[in-house]
């Protein structure tokens, strides 16, 4: 297995535990993570890199990690060059502004942390820190299994301004973080268009509770501006644990995971010259 290889599949498994909530206080306190995800922003590989991003952006959800997130040797600095790097993707510099802005602000919401820390759905992305992008909640009739999701994420990478997504395969639902100026239209387009998908917006009603609103036939189809600049998708791994609500995670306890990220960290110390 080549060493690019290994980068990923290590990135990759960070970022899936980084995915449950359960989690996140744990994998920061670990001493060989954060120091292990700062040198995959600097990977070669747009693949790692974004994958990376992706498990920070994770970490930071939790309000208690990102005091010392920030205060980690080489974040903050190397979240900058990803945003200045002329060869970064449009996607990538974005999510990574977007940590930035999160981590920047770290020391002045210590006081409001207490309320809401770590106890926030595992919704992907939540939030309005960053204006320049949102989330949209689609419900997805025939999203049924992986060869489906799978078609899915081709429609919606095609898309240029998607950010990142996550499903929850047992309620057929998609959680999409786009930027702001993405209609939630160009979504249900590119889902429509496999043919065998047909998806709805998932809105609060007046009362609180759930509208779904179709995204209406025969009206022009939105504009899609289709992405050719970003890396490859970064499928994730089935696993037992893929119908539970939440965002991707994988079957383990954390004491498996911080074990295993030990692992990680030598690999990192053994081989990280590229």
């Amino acid at each position: 297995m080549s060493r690019e290889l290994d980068a990923l599949t290590v990135v990759n498994q960070l970022r899936d535990l980084a995915a449950d909530p359960l989690n996140r206080r744990a994998i920061v306190q670990d001493n060989g993570c954060l120091p292990g995800l700062i040198l995959f922003l600097d990977h070669p590989n747009p693949q790692v890199v974004y994958s990376a991003l992706l498990a920070v952006r994770y970490l930071a959800e939790c309000r208690t990690n990102r005091e010392k997130m920030k205060g980690e040797l080489g974040m903050m600095l190397s979240l900058q060059n990803v945003m200045q790097k002329s060869s970064s993707p449009g996607e990538t510099k974005l999510l990574a502004s977007e940590i930035y802005e999160i981590l920047q602000a770290a020391g002045n919401e210590a006081e409001q942390a207490e309320a809401a820390s770590c106890r926030r759905k595992a919704h992907f992305f939540l939030g309005s820190t960053n204006k320049r992008a949102k989330t949209v909640v689609l419900h997805i009739d025939g999203l049924d299994d992986p060869t489906r999701r799978s078609l899915c994420e081709e429609a919606l990478l095609k898309i240029r301004g998607v950010i990142s997504f996550t499903f929850q395969m047992a309620v057929k639902r998609c959680v999409v973080r786009i930027r702001s100026d993405i209609k939630a239209e160009a979504l249900g387009t590119a889902i429509n268009s496999t043919k065998v998908m047909k998806a709805a917006q998932v809105v609060k009603g007046e009362d609180g509770g759930e509208l779904m609103l179709p995204f209406q036939e025969g009206a022009e189809e939105a504009v899609v501006e289709h992405n050719e600049d970003i890396p490859d998708y970064l499928p994730e791994e089935e696993s037992p644990s893929q119908e539970q609500d939440k965002a991707v995670t994988r079957v383990g306890s954390i004491t498996d995971g911080v074990g295993w990220l030990s692992t990680a960290a030598n690999f990192l110390s053994r081989s990280f010259y590229w």
